[in-house]
């Protein structure tokens, strides 16, 4: 039997996802409040969180009005179930052994690919653009404000 909060949820979810029949919530509840996962189909998981979150964070604030009415904390955690394994909840030979087989390519061990990524190259501080913005800088210090 689903809640007042899951069916809420539902319902706005499933009126913006393309597969709403793969729309669960599931519900728990802690010392910190209730929480609620939302599953979608891999597909939707971009409509469900938007450009830079914000259909995330309006579905978090209309469950934190909801949660006003009925006196609870609620948290919103939406899950991504497309088969990637992110780095923080596997090990690092997990996530390398996935992404060798996923490209084909050898293995590498984490210490190459830091390497490879590191950024300590040097800033090139000589190009005209730096050197009259840098100009402008200094004659807006040497101004009396």
């Amino acid at each position: 039997m689903s809640t007042i909060d899951q069916q809420f949820i539902e319902y706005i979810v499933k009126s913006v996802v393309g597969h709403p029949d793969d729309v669960s919530i599931e519900r728990i509840i802690d010392e910190k409040g209730v929480l609620l996962t939302l599953t979608v189909n891999p597909e939707d998981l971009g409509r469900v969180i938007g450009k830079r979150g914000v259909t995330a964070q309006s579905l978090r604030t209309l469950l934190r009005a909801l949660g006003t009415k009925n006196d609870a904390r609620y948290n919103l955690k939406i899950v991504n179930n497309d088969g990637y394994v992110s780095p923080r909840e596997s090990s690092s030979e997990d996530v390398r052994t996935a992404e060798a087989s996923a490209s084909n390519e050898p293995q590498e061990t984490v210490e190459e690919a830091v390497v490879e990524t590191s950024t300590e190259t040097p800033v090139d501080n000589s190009s005209d653009y730096t050197k009259k913005t840098r100009a402008e800088l200094a004659e807006l210090d040497d101004l009396d404000i």
